[in-house]
């Protein structure tokens, strides 16, 4: 399957590129595997300062990256220039703390000495989605050649001019050639790829299916994969919250990116006591978005990156109608060209309903009512999903009871759900497993290695 660049505002096809041969593939391997050692030696502090460049050249070139990704997924461009400063962001971030997470740490033995150091895996092999086109790579990729690791991307079909644009941008920022490479292959090459023995580990963020599927492959290769799949978000509104606040960060916290995120809230808890009042300022909230071309300043939502996509979450949607949810807004596609879907809320979600136990990838906010904060909690982990959940209330010392409870991988209080440099990021259940950012998305692709000198 070739690579197709589509507008999802117009419907447009922008430019093609066509897959690799086998024999293309296999230089790619050759120059990355012949510069994984001088990568993997090159002191700590040199890899930083190639950080430090990526960083400069992504703000040098902000609006025109931001373009690319407003172009090719539709998302609005405020928000694809945020896409690129955070990209900016955990560039700087590892530059500057790369050397202190991989400094050797002591360890008390009966040696004379002994310590732990972390050592580079060798190439990765990054899978990455196409809704954050440039984020998903740096989250995963800076980490990795900041160890000392070189990165293979093969990237989503349908953002092939972004996936260029990045491989282009560490070109540019002097990383050696075969450090990072986009790989421009079918899914039967890159699931072949899994087991060559140039490949270390993989790191994948996508569905629940892909992370099945590549889980299986590489465990079949003994290799370290990391998968940041599917989420349902819960957003919990308790009786004492402060609901002009968490009506206000609602709408960011589903309707960011199209809804189209695996962070985003997708769940809205809300107990009955506040249950009516919040679900009509959130409405009136959602009625203010601007839907239009995402290359406006003003455009709030976008289209959908794909028509297939919109074609889903219009059948889930129109399945759970049909048993028993209550359309408040919207739940309907935009006529016209591009693949725009109207800023929706379904009301009296229960589980069972495909708007409940699926993952709406679209702007669809999911609003469940239960009787009090117990069966909130119950039911925010009722679901196979474990990836972030917030919960609203003007208690913290309750609400900071509630994110000890829930099952997920980054509980938030009072707050919007969101990827930081600075704190680790990642699922458990089945949203997968293993950690970015942080120290400890560093240390998922170094070899731990106890050294003990007698």
């Amino acid at each position: 399957m070739d690579y197709i660049s589509i507008n999802p505002a117009t419907g447009e096809t922008l430019k093609r590129y066509t897959t690799w041969t086998e024999d293309e593939l296999e230089q790619a391997m050759r120059q990355t595997a012949e510069a994984a050692p001088a990568w993997q030696s090159t002191r700590v502090g040199e890899r930083c300062e190639r950080l430090k460049a990526i960083a400069a050249e992504l703000r040098n070139g902000l609006d025109a990256y931001a373009s690319k990704i407003t172009l090719e997924m539709g998302k609005p461009i405020q928000e694809a220039r945020a896409e690129i400063e955070k990209c900016a962001w955990v560039s700087e971030y590892f530059a500057e703390n790369a050397e202190r997470f991989l400094r050797d740490e002591p360890a008390e033995t009966d040696a004379s000495r002994s310590y732990v150091t972390f050592q580079p895996l060798g190439t990765i092999l990054g899978i990455m989605p196409w809704n954050f086109p440039f984020w998903q790579v740096f989250r995963s990729g800076i980490p990795a050649l900041a160890a000392g690791n070189c990165v293979l991307l093969k990237h989503a079909w349908n953002v092939p001019q972004c996936a260029e644009a990045v491989e282009e941008l560490f070109r540019r920022s002097d990383f050696p050639a075969g450090v990072f490479q986009w790989l421009r292959i079918s899914h039967a090459q890159s699931e072949k790829l899994i087991d060559d023995a140039r490949i270390h580990a993989i790191s994948l963020t996508g569905s629940e299916r892909a992370g099945k599927r590549i889980a299986s492959l590489a465990g079949a290769s003994i290799k370290k994969t990391v998968l940041e799949l599917g989420g349902s978000d819960p957003f919990v509104v308790l009786a004492d919250a402060d609901l002009e606040l968490a009506a206000t960060t609602a709408l960011t916290a589903r309707f960011q990116n199209c809804g189209q995120s695996c962070v985003a809230a997708k769940r809205f808890i809300l107990v009955d006591a506040i249950a009516d009042e919040f679900l009509e300022l959130f409405k009136h909230k959602v009625q203010s978005l601007t839907v239009g071309d995402p290359s406006w300043e003003e455009t709030r939502i976008g289209p959908m990156a794909r028509s297939d996509l919109r074609d889903s979450l219009h059948r889930l949607v129109a399945e759970s109608i049909r048993q028993g949810a209550v359309p408040v807004l919207g739940c309907k596609p935009v006529e016209g060209p591009g693949y725009f879907y109207e800023p929706s809320i379904l009301d009296q979600v229960t589980p069972g309903m495909p708007a409940y136990e699926e993952e709406l990838f679209g702007p669809v906010a999911v609003v469940v009512r239960v009787r009090d904060e117990q069966e909130a909690l119950t039911m925010a982990n009722r679901h196979r999903y474990g990836l972030g959940a917030s919960v609203w209330t003007r208690d913290p010392r309750k609400g900071e009871d509630f994110a000890r409870r829930f099952q997920c991988g980054a509980a938030f209080v009072n707050g919007l759900v969101k990827s930081d440099p600075r704190v680790p990021i990642g699922g458990v259940k089945n949203s997968g497993y293993g950690r970015e950012l942080s120290i400890y998305g560093l240390r998922e692709f170094v070899n731990i290695k106890t050294v003990w000198i007698g």
